[in-house]
């Protein structure tokens, strides 16, 4: 679904359809680096044993990228990625985000209780077996073919590897819109803590005013530990960290694990986005940060607890804008037309191709009829935009697992297989705080907007609401809840049907009221827009492959991913911006109040800093979100910085890469150094970091 789309892809970036990579564009699975390319261009060889090492040392964690850069399970990551767990481990009274943490011994360090890390070990691809499992199918039955062939070989793999030292979670992976079918292995680590992160008036500098935007100086970094059996990982397969970082113009690389681009979308996928996805959700947005930031104002305890969902909804607004004016360029959208064109007439003058696959981009285009038809319903119904909450979310959860966990595996929705069991009980029984306070701003909130939008003849909508107000019934439905404790939560997961349908907990009983609508326009969605969409998608995927081979990357799906590019800044509107940025404008820049207030301890160590150390810096690597926390390697396979963040023209890069002026950003190693040593004391992870150097 649409929502649920660009939620994934809210900083990403692009190219032109049914093209070749120019420049040094593309995100490349690690099994099709081009290595060839990359030795011709920057005179560097990227061989198998680079490509080995940098892979079993680059984690996925949830929503961001980290790397082991020590023997005993260290991981390099950004501040902003582990804003969760400072969260479960704050209250009204104390924030971790305002104070960083450092754990000086590794007793201190935190533990992260919804937080894992996984390391793709090993891949394989099973195109061949889905193709014939679906083979001659129509695009209902291929669908749910599809669905199930995929679970049954996920369960299939785990099974086996259960039975070895080293067990794997395995996932089905699909590339280039369906044209390709992967396994991928991981280790996954699911006892993961905080071992340091600084003060959030440091690490995100500038805040909203800044994101996206470069000049910056940001310390957006953070170190994470893997443990098992209650012991460090051994992580012999790490990283060194050339703490003197890049020069400019240095070929540097790019790995971690961009969430999701849009690069090979139709037209007619693109003018749904649009003009029926991002208008509405824009104003939604909008309308929330408004609520935000008055109830931030009612006292230093709701400015505590609100900064961090009010960060992430400024930067989602953010880039829902620069997404929506990507999408208004007139220029952008012809230089699609004309490149679809020409792959459809090739396709329509291969008697061969015309008659395996007629023409997709029709069938696409009449899906999308029905998926704006059905949008508004979809959204705020099965995709709960009219039910922002927590607990709301907590009690889908057990309501649709209850019902889904006593079916076969392959039956069941793809997200409760028996593979996705474990992390929904992980974040079940995670201890992060939940607020009334900020549970009853959303939710009534929400259910304003779905009155608003659905109207209040909606059948769901007046069961709701005919005798309470939105805000009446937020304040019951989070009153009447106590979904807010874990163990609560797990004893109606463990209880199954039965707990949960002898609940009296009133968001329990708000997520059975719905289900059956819900449900009801998820099938329609999966039937008339999802399948013809996703079988129409693969032929174009396989016309494409026709005239082009692998020489063209997949979209970003969250998985690993390796790009090239180098040090190097841009023109703004005539003028140069230089690639780097040095300490002592932090302090020129700094206001004394948020969100240009320099910490106390920085201001105590000026005196020690030295002040021409580069602070961040940037590169015109590829790069989307989820690739937050990746290193910054040089052509030796050692970190010199750590992604945080693009550029505002990288945001766009969600439809097209201009290696003109999409930039990743990144923190400089030596900042990391200058910062660990000089202001937070911390020899004792200076050491570990330098072992083996």
């Amino acid at each position: 679904m649409w929502t649920r789309r660009l939620a994934a892809i809210l900083a990403a970036a692009t190219a032109v359809l049914g093209t070749a990579a120019h420049a040094d564009e593309g995100m490349w699975t690690f099994d099709n680096f081009p290595r060839a390319l990359v030795a011709e261009r920057h005179g560097v060889n990227i061989d198998a044993a680079w490509l080995e090492r940098v892979r079993l040392a680059t984690a996925r964690l949830s929503g961001c990228t980290a790397s082991f850069v020590s023997a005993d399970g260290l991981l390099l990551t950004n501040h902003h990625c582990v804003e969760g767990c400072l969260a479960e481990h704050s209250s009204r009274e104390r924030s971790l985000n305002e104070s960083g943490l450092l754990a000086r011994e590794r007793t201190d360090e935190i533990r992260c209780s919804t937080q894992i890390a996984d390391v793709l070990v090993d891949l394989e691809d099973i195109t061949a077996r889905v193709a014939a499992a679906t083979r001659g199918l129509d695009d209902r039955a291929a669908k749910e073919r599809r669905r199930q062939t995929l679970t049954n070989l996920e369960q299939s793999c785990e099974d086996t590897s259960s039975k070895s030292r080293n067990p794997l979670k395995c996932e089905a992976v699909t590339l280039y819109g369906g044209g390709q079918y992967w396994l991928y292995r991981y280790r996954r680590y699911t006892d993961v803590r905080l071992v340091f992160t600084p003060e959030d008036a440091v690490a995100a500098f500038g805040g909203d005013p800044d994101n996206f935007q470069f000049p910056r100086w940001c310390l957006d970094m953070a170190l994470l530990r893997a443990y098992v059996a209650g012991r460090p990982a051994r992580t012999p397969q790490h990283l060194k960290i050339d703490f003197d970082g890049p020069d400019d113009g240095d070929t540097v690389l790019v790995a971690g694990h961009p969430v999701s681009t849009d690069r090979q979308l139709t037209v007619a996928e693109l003018q749904t986005l649009r003009n029926d996805v991002l208008p509405p959700q824009l104003l939604r947005a909008a309308e929330l940060r408004g609520r935000y930031l008055q109830f931030a104002k009612t006292s230093d305890a709701a400015t505590r607890i609100g900064s961090d969902p009010l960060d992430s909804l400024e930067n989602s607004l953010k880039v829902q804008r620069r997404l929506l004016d990507a999408l208004l360029d007139d220029e952008m959208l012809a230089a699609k037309r004309g490149q679809e064109a020409a792959l459809r007439t090739s396709v329509a003058r291969d008697p061969k191709l015309s008659a395996l696959y007629g023409d997709p981009w029709a069938r696409i285009e009449a899906a999308q009829q029905t998926e704006i038809a059905m949008l508004l319903p979809y959204t705020y119904l099965e995709d709960s935009a009219g039910f922002s909450s927590r607990l709301f979310r907590y009690a889908r959860t057990l309501v649709r697992g209850a019902a889904e966990r006593p079916k076969t595996n392959a039956e069941r929705l793809r997200e409760y297989r028996d593979t996705a069991l474990p992390r929904i009980e992980q974040n079940l029984a995670g201890a992060a705080p939940v607020y009334p306070e900020l549970e009853q701003l959303t939710l009534s909130y929400s259910l304003e907007r779905m009155r608003e939008w659905l109207g209040p003849d909606h059948p769901v909508v007046r069961r709701l609401l005919a005798t309470e107000s939105p805000d009446s019934l937020a304040a019951k439905l989070i009153g009447g809840s106590k979904l807010a404790d874990p163990a609560v939560r797990l004893a109606l997961w463990n209880g199954g049907q039965r707990a949960v349908d002898a609940s009296d907990d009133a968001m329990i009983e708000l997520a059975r009221s719905i289900d059956a609508e819900a449900r009801a326009l998820r099938k329609r969605h999966e039937d008339e827009v999802e399948a013809p969409v996703e079988l129409a998608s693969e032929q174009i995927a396989a016309a494409r492959f026709a005239s082009l081979g692998t020489s063209v990357y997949p979209d970003a799906t969250f998985t690993l991913r390796l790009s090239v590019g180098t040090v190097r800044g841009w023109d703004e509107n005539g003028a140069p911006v230089a690639p780097f940025t040095t300490l002592d404008r932090l302090f020129e820049r700094a206001t004394g109040r948020p969100p240009f207030a320099v910490p106390e301890r920085w201001l105590a160590a000026r005196p020690r800093l030295n002040l021409a150390t580069r602070v961040n810096l940037a590169s015109d690597n590829d790069i989307v979100g989820g690739n937050s926390g990746s290193p910054l390697l040089n052509s030796k396979g050692d970190i010199v910085g750590l992604i945080f963040d693009g550029n505002i023209h990288s945001i766009s890069g969600a439809y097209w890469f201009d290696d003109a002026k999409n930039r990743a950003v990144a923190v400089d190693a030596a900042y990391i150094r200058e910062a660990l040593t000089k202001v937070y004391g911390a020899t004792n992870l200076v050491e570990e970091l330098s072992v083996g150097h």
